[in-house]
């Protein structure tokens, strides 16, 4: 395959990608696209046109997406005032429908949009091939579930037909009701069952920062509880932080937190020596 041909110009070095190409080919990786900066069209396409490339070269991509901006935008719309407790939502009947909704549209809008760029992909979500199950998370968030079962098989068998799964973070509990689940959580969760090479977070923060607010690039898990412990990781990030040692004391290899306003920086954090986040393993 000729990488000059189809790499962008302000990517990553060519000898680097072929080296790391290399490296993955056999690997699952999961990508958790969310955070506020994803409103912004223009990100949106990069990111689409990043995780074109990474199935063009060969490698198995598995995307789980949020949709916390679009929700936001949706209720407003409506005047429904969203209360959070723990940093979620707090989720009744009028709630979860307008979030299905959203989240399974958005879902369909990366679907369409990768098909676009010539690549393959699949929508998951409660409305089709839904694949979590979940239970509530308690009483007083109402329809918001942690996942408890992951149907890895239509995962693995879209990824073999080199077909991405694009899964919305949703759930059916009992009675086929549907939940809504912490993206971050639901892309945590969905790792591990696959055991996958790397979970990357893309989020609007550079990634994990020390007490001087400079970016850490490399870090244990041991190192992260510490940081939490002194106050340096505070509220926001923590959620965030349990999800990424969750993952990686149950299987996944290494979790990379990385920016996603910044261009490229899944490629720049997959196929560069430098990586573009923090990457945190056991």
């Amino acid at each position: 395959m000729d990488l000059e041909k189809i790499l962008p110009e302000n990517g990553p070095p060519i000898k680097e990608v072929s080296k790391y190409v290399e490296k993955y080919k056999n690997d699952l990786i999961v990508i958790k696209y969310g955070g506020n900066v994803f409103i912004d069209r223009n990100i949106f396409k990069n990111f689409i046109s990043d995780i074109s490339l990474l199935n063009k070269l060969g490698l198995s991509i598995v995307v789980v997406h949020g949709g916390g901006p679009r929700i936001k935008r949706e209720l407003e719309k409506s005047n429904i005032k969203s209360n959070f407790i723990r940093g979620l939502r707090v989720t009744d009947k009028n709630i979860i429908n307008i979030v299905e909704n959203v989240l399974v549209d958005f879902n369909k809008d990366i679907v369409d949009s990768l098909k676009k760029e010539g690549t393959n992909a699949i929508s998951i979500n409660t409305k089709e091939n839904n694949i979590i199950e979940v239970i509530p998370e308690s009483k007083e968030l109402g329809f918001v579930g942690i996942p408890n079962h992951i149907n890895i098989n239509i995962v693995e068998n879209n990824v073999r037909k080199n077909i991405i799964p694009i899964i919305s973070p949703l759930g059916l509990g009992k009675n086929n009701q549907t939940y809504n689940i912490n993206g971050d959580t639901a892309a945590g969760a969905i790792a591990k069952s696959l055991k996958s090479r790397r979970l990357l977070l893309m989020t609007n923060v550079e990634g994990v920062l020390d007490k001087e607010k400079k970016l850490i690039e490399e870090i244990s898990s041991s190192k992260i509880l510490e940081m939490i412990n002194n106050g340096t990781i505070t509220e926001g990030m923590i959620p965030k932080i349990n999800t990424c040692l969750d993952a990686v004391n149950n299987g996944v290899t290494a979790v990379g937190i990385i920016d996603g306003r910044k261009k490229h920086s899944i490629l720049f954090e997959i196929f560069s020596d430098k990586g573009s986040g923090t990457l945190i393993r056991k």
